[in-house]
């Protein structure tokens, strides 16, 4: 009995491998954060370790990326990431709605909530861990882009409106 639940096992991982989830690879940055905003290199760069994987248009995979279900996983990670923010179309949402992106930026970053716990885990992904002043930099640019929105829109229209 266990060896044949043993191999039922096995064939259900053999099976699997073959439903493979779409890979985010668009790499479409025509609505990108640096088609309006400043992004310095030292920014580009902790974007690109610590960030860019969930919240852009182009994921850098790992090899354990390539088997079931550790890519269904990371596709989930990856689609909600985007959800929540996508560096890649955030200038065709509303300046609003940019304003407070920003804003969420520096409470997840200050808070240690992002880059997720799970990215890390086991010394994955060991150049993601930020650096306290790795943080600052993100926090000081998020925060350097608002200040520009403010200055240069009306301050009613960096408000996001109550939905009913």
């Amino acid at each position: 009995m266990k060896i044949k639940i043993l191999l039922a096992l096995v064939a259900i991982l053999v099976v699997i491998q073959f439903i493979k989830p779409e890979r985010n690879l668009s790499n479409d940055e025509t609505y990108g954060v640096a088609t309006k905003y400043p992004v310095p290199d030292d920014v580009k760069e902790i974007l690109r370790v610590a960030c860019n994987d969930c919240h852009s248009n182009n994921t850098a995979y790992p090899s354990y990326a390539n088997f079931q279900p550790a890519a269904w996983w990371l596709n989930s990670h990856v689609k909600g990431g985007k959800q929540h923010l996508n560096f890649s179309t955030i200038t065709q949402l509303p300046v609003a709605v940019q304003n407070h992106k920003f804003e969420e930026v520096i409470e997840m970053v200050k808070e240690k909530e992002m880059p997720i716990k799970s990215y890390t885990w086991f010394g994955l992904h060991p150049e993601a861990k930020l650096t306290d002043e790795q943080r600052a930099v993100i926090t000081g640019w998020a925060q350097a882009n608002m200040d520009s929105l403010k200055a240069n829109y009306p301050a009613d229209s960096l408000v996001m409106k109550r939905r009913k």
